[in-house]
């Protein structure tokens, strides 16, 4: 989903200048292998609430609204089934998404596989400046279980260039910190995107006369 924003009409139409009247929608796409904590997530989020057990058929819709350097984002995250009997259509899911959330559990390192999997899916679908992707550690409240070290994660991220982060779901760690990151940096490139437009579309506004030559008439040749 495209971006929308309402603008201030009083703004400088070639300088970008946030203001209260001004809002994004961004769409987030989670993914990942299933029972790795996507659901609890999203509902921990926006319904501050946790709940173990969340089977997802197909794909779950939440939205929250939060404000940013005064300006009003609503993000629409979208909850994808991690059955394989799923993973066939989830694409259908995460076309025209702002931002993408791989989700993998600590305790599982084939979760942290298929979210590898799911990575090189994006990178056929999206341009690296079209997206935003963070690797998910979830269940950190089960580190005595961990199968995954936080540093072959951050490695691994660090290579992509994928945001990292570790959450409880369950505990409610770091949750509201990894979609607010999210907001943040989705803010930070389409306020950048908008910049680089005006930029443009104000030098392709102004004309410079002195690049202009005009030919001379025969009473103004020298003699």
């Amino acid at each position: 989903m495209a971006q929308r924003r309402v603008q201030n009409k009083e703004a400088t139409p070639y300088l970008y200048v946030p203001s209260l009247k001004d809002s994004y929608i961004f769409k987030v796409v989670l993914l990942g292998s299933t029972a790795v904590g996507k659901s609890s997530l999203a509902y921990r989020y926006v319904k501050k609430d946790f709940r173990d057990s969340l089977p997802t058929v197909g794909c779950s819709f939440f939205t929250q609204v939060l404000s940013l350097d005064n300006t009003t984002i609503k993000l629409e995250i979208w909850d994808t089934a991690g059955q394989e009997k799923y993973h066939s259509v989830c694409h259908l899911y995460y076309r025209a998404a702002n931002a993408a959330v791989l989700v993998y559990d600590i305790t599982r390192k084939e979760s942290l596989e298929k979210a590898k999997v799911w990575l090189a899916e994006l990178e056929k679908e999206f341009l690296p400046d079209e997206i935003i992707i963070a690797l998910v550690g979830n269940k950190v409240d089960l580190s005595a279980e961990r199968e995954v070290t936080l540093q072959e994660a951050k490695d691994f991220a660090q290579t992509k260039n994928l945001q990292y982060m570790e959450t409880s779901a369950k505990s409610n760690y770091q949750v509201t910190e990894l979609f607010v990151s999210l907001a943040h940096e989705l803010l930070k490139q389409e306020q950048q995107k908008e910049k680089t437009f005006q930029s443009t579309q104000w030098k392709k506004s102004h004309v410079d006369l002195r690049e202009t030559s005009f030919p001379q008439t025969k009473c103004c040749q020298a003699i």
